[in-house]
């Protein structure tokens, strides 16, 4: 049987690897690193990168994994997603069969937790119900969402109070009037722009964990302008973004 660990290897800081994570990646004999081409050429060199300062032993091997792109969500954003699932999950398929003999071990590096916004278990599962005979692991990351509140030093949610993970789709209906600490992540048309501001803070970064990391702070309404434009200038800069933020509302 093959065996596939999923690794979570944080948002963007090599030093942020769980020593859980490192173990897990000394015991992988093949790593599939996601390729999404030149744009984020980066995110594949941070992997190369954690493989070559935290495994020990030399002789394993790096095997590319070609991201399909994702179809226009249009009106079917649920069934364009499951598209795309679909045809991933027989790409994974594809390659552990190639490149994995019996009893070996590969491993897939998840930026951030692989629980958090990310759909590698969901993939899995389906290479799983496939018929593919395989046993798997999850070992977890630190997230952008963690290292969003480390580095504005703030807790994620109010005394006694929840604290909602969304999207920039769902934010872009309003401010949940039930909740007073927000975070929103996978926002390419930053909605926060879209919200009434008032009443309320952001704490904004991007590029979180890495030497390129930018963050702001402060009224909704005074940095909703200025967030677009860094945010905007950053992405031309290096042909990608990734940034996460929380809103909060004001206590009256």
């Amino acid at each position: 049987m093959r065996n596939i660990l999923i690794i979570g290897i944080g948002a963007g800081n090599p030093e942020h690897m769980t020593v859980e994570a490192i173990e897990a990646l000394n015991r992988a004999d093949v790593l599939f690193i996601p390729d999404k081409g030149e744009e984020k050429a980066a995110l594949r060199a941070l992997r190369e990168a954690i493989c070559v300062r935290f495994i020990r032993t030399p002789g394993y091997r790096t095997v590319p994994v070609a991201i399909p792109q994702r179809a226009e969500a249009g009106s079917d954003y649920r069934g364009v997603v499951d598209d795309w699932h679909e045809r991933i999950a027989a790409s994974y398929r594809a390659l552990f069969e190639a490149e994995l003999a019996e009893g070996q071990t590969g491993a897939l590096l998840v930026w951030g937790d692989p629980a958090l916004y990310d759909s590698t278990l969901r993939i899995m599962e389906r290479v799983v119900a496939s018929g593919l005979a395989i046993d798997w692991q999850v070992y977890p990351g630190i997230s952008s969402v963690q290292v969003l509140a480390a580095r504005h030093r703030i807790p994620l949610n109010s005394i006694g109070a929840p604290i909602l993970i969304t999207t920039g789709r769902r934010l872009a209906a309003g401010f949940p009037a039930d909740q007073d600490s927000v975070v929103v992540m996978l926002d390419g048309e930053q909605a926060f722009a879209k919200l009434d501001p008032e009443g309320l803070d952001i704490f904004w970064g991007a590029y979180l964990g890495t030497p390129d990391e930018i963050l702001l702070a402060g009224s909704l309404a005074e940095l909703s302008t200025e967030i677009t434009r860094v945010r905007a200038q950053a992405r031309a800069r290096h042909g990608w973004i990734m940034d996460t933020y929380m809103l909060r509302r004001r206590p009256a």
